[in-house]
């Protein structure tokens, strides 16, 4: 496989993953940008809080189906088998582009969201398994702590976990299961130190705030 077509690959991936979904639908139909309102992120949770229920459903879609398509991306790329460790590795390197993308949009000025929902796409693309109970984490956690922050979290550093013990891939592979706990923990500093201080918002999805 060439080069030139790979790094071509994880560029696309990349701008794909730079998609400012919440930013486009905060200023298109609301004549806003989210950024400069909520917490000042561009993902799902200041989507809620800032646009509404119906409009953050929409993007966190679209934030999944980001990761979703770049992962897929393989398949017309490539001709390892499908389901080899030469195809799940570039699966999770265009995965992880989108991701990046996601967190650094070239057309939102390099100012987006977490990439959770984007990730969360690149898994349930190469592990659906993993996808679906990961998802179940994120909801138990939600459920017992209505912290959005806290649920993206755990939710999201036991994909790593699980890709390396369900499916135990190969060590040259570790590389990018690893950088998806760095990465989740990076770009959640800031809620984990207000967690740390019990200073941080809850989002009451499923029931209604206590009075």
């Amino acid at each position: 496989m060439a080069v030139a077509l790979i790094l071509a690959s994880i560029v696309l991936a990349y701008l794909m993953g730079s998609i400012p979904t919440s930013v486009w639908i905060g200023k298109l139909f609301f004549g806003i940008d989210i950024r400069r309102l909520g917490s000042g992120n561009a993902g799902t949770t200041n989507a809620f809080r800032v646009l509404g229920k119906l409009p953050a459903i929409i993007v966190l879609i679209i934030d999944v189906l980001k990761g979703l398509a770049a992962a897929n991306i393989t398949y017309i790329i490539v001709s390892y088998s499908i389901g080899s460790q030469q195809f799940i590795t570039m699966q999770l390197v265009l995965g992880m582009a989108a991701a990046i993308g996601h967190i650094y949009p070239v057309w939102a000025q390099f100012r987006g969201g977490k990439g959770i929902a984007t990730l969360f796409g690149m898994t349930i693309a190469i592990f659906p398994e993993i996808a679906l109970i990961s998802a179940g984490v994120f909801v138990l956690v939600l459920l017992l702590t209505q912290y959005v922050s806290l649920s993206s979290i755990v939710a999201g550093l036991s994909i790593p976990i699980l890709i390396i013990l369900i499916f135990q891939i190969d060590i040259n592979n570790f590389l990018v299961p690893i950088l998806i706990p760095i990465l989740i923990l990076l770009t959640h500093q800031k809620n984990i130190k207000r967690l740390l201080k019990n200073d941080e918002n809850r989002i009451y999805i499923f029931r209604k705030k206590k009075s």
